[in-house]
């Protein structure tokens, strides 16, 4: 209800409902999948679609904030969701990594989606500083590898964007969660 209210508080109404569409497929193909937090897999899209609409993006972010995670953790191709959401743009195609690739690997990845089109590595962003909320519930060499990534690799980043309030936040929690005294 609360991201409903966000998005028609700016976006144009069939955009808004474009969105929804996105959110219930993106429901519905994760559905009985679970975090390790145990909450329903779908609260990590939609927050990450949640931190976008904060910052007032376009639609097809949306989007894809809402699906990045489909095609690699469900049974959906491309394709589908092409044919069930027509008008999204290649923005809603783009796989994301959720296996941890090697630095350098992960950042070469994110600079040539960054040429592409800046939106896919505010989508990436906005999906690892809601991964960066959550951290909790993993062990704590994989809490010290991926706090010491985004130290490293997108908080510089995201100063780079001027998005300072992201890059102050991915501090403060990579910090906390690497030297938690």
């Amino acid at each position: 209800a609360a991201f409903e209210q966000l998005i028609a508080d700016y976006l144009p109404l069939e955009q808004a409902q474009l969105v929804r569409r996105a959110y219930y497929y993106s429901e519905q193909a994760h559905y009985g999948q679970t975090r390790r937090s145990g909450e329903p897999y779908v609260t990590h899209p939609l927050a990450v679609a949640s931190i976008l609409a904060r910052m007032r993006m376009d639609a097809q972010s949306l989007m894809a904030a809402l699906l990045h995670d489909v095609i690699e953790d469900t049974g959906v191709n491309k394709e589908d969701i092409g044919a069930q959401l027509g008008g999204v743009s290649k923005l809603t195609h783009v796989e994301f990594d959720s296996v941890e690739l090697r630095q350098a690997e992960n950042f070469q990845k994110m600079t040539l989606a960054m040429a592409r089109d800046i939106r896919v590595i505010l989508v990436k962003l906005a999906d690892r500083l809601h991964n960066m909320r959550t951290l909790g519930v993993l062990n704590r060499e994989k809490i010290k590898r991926i706090a010491s990534e985004t130290l490293d690799i997108y908080a510089p980043i995201a100063m780079r964007l001027g998005m300072n309030e992201v890059r102050m936040e991915f501090e403060d929690l990579s910090l906390k969660a690497l030297y938690p005294m």
